[in-house]
């Protein structure tokens, strides 16, 4: 997906959640299935979802028969990475310095200092 990725309201990201957990393409069941631990829904909001993702360009529908199949247009991790870099320019100011700042000024423990370290290091071989 090359456009910039809106934020998704928290219930659609959920239901996203589920998608990227299934082996693609998944069947409205096994989305359900991961739904139900955490964001049970009744069976028509799920499909209305399903389909406002598929409207919005994060999913692509495949009909089988009487069975619809869902597939991911964006990963995971290209959607955190647009949202991170939506994060650091409206809440930082496009501030990295301040970002950082503000991370590390928000508890983090030791080692998940030492871990951040080492992610910001593994490319500078």
């Amino acid at each position: 997906m090359k456009q910039s990725l809106r934020r998704l309201p928290d219930t659609e990201l959920e239901v996203m959640q589920a998608v990227w957990a299934c082996e693609p393409p998944a069947a409205r069941t096994d989305i359900e299935n991961i739904l139900y631990e955490t964001h049970p829904m009744a069976m028509t909001t799920l499909l209305t979802m399903l389909t406002r993702l598929s409207e919005k360009g994060y999913l692509t529908i495949e009909k089988k028969g009487r069975r619809s199949y869902y597939t991911p247009c964006v990963s995971r991790e290209e959607y955190l990475a647009a949202q991170s870099r939506s994060f650091l320019e409206k809440l930082c100011g496009g501030s990295l310095s301040v970002f950082a700042n503000a991370l590390c000024d928000s508890g983090l423990s030791k080692e998940e200092i030492e871990e951040l370290r080492a992610l910001l290091e593994r490319d500078e071989l």
